[in-house]
C-alpha cells in the first residue's frame, strides 16, 4: 500500500503484531498503542487468568482485534504452537514486540535483600531472569521472526531499559542505618538481561536485513508505580524532566518503530529516560 501523508504511516490497519509479556503493566500499554493504531494485538503470557482479564479490558474498548494465547515463551514447542494458532486466524504475522521479562522488585525485607545481592545471588534467579528476558525474546525471534523473514516483510521491537545504557544506582534503594552488606539492590540478572537485548537487536538487525524485517529497541526509564516517597524524591534528582514516566508515555516510541514512519531505521536503541542517561 502507498502511503502518502506523514500520518498515513503511522497506521497500522491489517497488521498482526505479537506482543510477549502482555499481561504486564507495560504489555497492556503495547496493546493499546497496536490497537489504537488499527492494528490486530496478540498477547502473549504464562499467567491465562490475568490476560484473560487484560484482553477482555481491551476487546470492550478496541473490539475484536484484540487475541491471547497462553504461552510458554522459554518453550520452543509451545511457540510453534501459538504460531500455527496465530496464522489460522490472521493468516498473517507482520511484527514482535519482546516485551517479557522477570522485573525484580526492590523490597525492604531482609532476607530477600541478602539473596540479591550480587556476592550471594542464587544461580537459580540468573538463571530463570536469563531464560525469560533474554532466552524467551531469542526463541520468539527465531519462531516469528524466520516466519516474517520468509514473507519479507516485519518488525521486531525489543523492550530494553535505561539500565541497557546506564548502570543500577543502588543509593536509590538505601536504608537508612542498615549495613551495606545487607542493603536492597537491584539484581544483576536484570541489567545483563537488558543490556543482552540490545546486542540481539543488533545481531538481528544485520542478519535480516535483506529480508525486509527491521529490528529496534526501546530503553524506557523507570514507570511511576505508587513507589514510596523517598524513592520518588531521590529517583527525581537523577532525571532532568524530574519524574518517572508516566505508564503511557512509551505509545508514541513504540509506533513509531512498529509503523513505517522509522521505514529507515534499524539496529538502534531508543532510549527514552526523562533524559536521565545523559548525565
Amino acid at each position: 500500500m502507498i502511503r502518502n501523508s506523514i500520518f498515513d504511516k503511522f497506521d497500522l490497519k491489517n497488521e498482526v503484531i505479537i506482543i510477549t509479556g502482555a499481561a504486564g503493566l507495560l504489555g497492556e500499554m503495547h496493546a493499546q498503542t497496536v490497537l489504537e493504531a488499527g492494528g490486530n494485538a496478540v498477547l502473549l503470557d504464562i499467567n491465562k487468568n490475568l490476560l484473560d482479564s487484560k484482553v477482555n479490558k481491551l476487546k470492550t474498548l478496541y473490539g475484536n482485534r484484540a487475541t491471547g494465547i497462553e504461552c510458554d515463551i522459554t518453550n520452543r514447542e509451545n511457540l510453534f504452537d501459538c504460531k500455527e494458532k496465530i496464522l489460522t486466524k490472521y493468516n498473517s504475522i507482520t511484527g514482535l514486540v519482546n516485551n517479557a521479562a522477570n522485573d525484580p522488585k526492590v523490597t525492604d525485607e531482609l532476607n530477600s535483600n541478602l539473596k540479591t545481592r550480587f556476592e550471594n545471588f542464587p544461580i537459580n534467579f540468573w538463571q530463570k531472569d536469563l531464560e525469560v528476558g533474554l532466552t524467551g525474546a531469542f526463541l520468539c525471534s527465531q519462531v516469528f521472526g524466520e516466519y516474517m523473514a520468509k514473507m519479507n516483510k516485519g518488525v521486531i521491537v525489543n523492550i530494553a531499559s535505561d539500565l541497557s545504557v546506564i548502570a543500577p544506582d543502588q543509593n536509590l534503594y538505601k536504608i537508612d542505618g542498615l549495613p551495606e552488606n545487607q542493603q536492597p539492590v537491584k539484581p544483576i540478572s536484570y541489567s545483563v538481561v537488558k543490556t543482552g537485548l540490545i546486542g540481539l537487536t543488533k545481531y538481528l538487525a544485520t542478519y535480516w536485513a535483506d529480508r525486509n524485517i527491521r529490528v529496534n529497541a526501546i530503553s524506557p526509564g523507570g514507570i511511576f508505580n505508587n513507589q514510596n516517597d523517598i524513592f520518588l524524591e531521590r529517583i527525581k534528582s537523577k532525571i532532568p524532566l524530574q519524574r518517572m514516566a508516566k505508564k503511557d508515555e512509551y505509545k508514541g516510541s513504540l509506533l513509531y518503530l512498529l509503523s513505517d514512519a522509522s521505514s529507515y531505521l534499524t539496529g538502534f536503541n531508543l532510549v527514552v529516560d526523562g533524559g536521565r542517561s545523559t548525565w
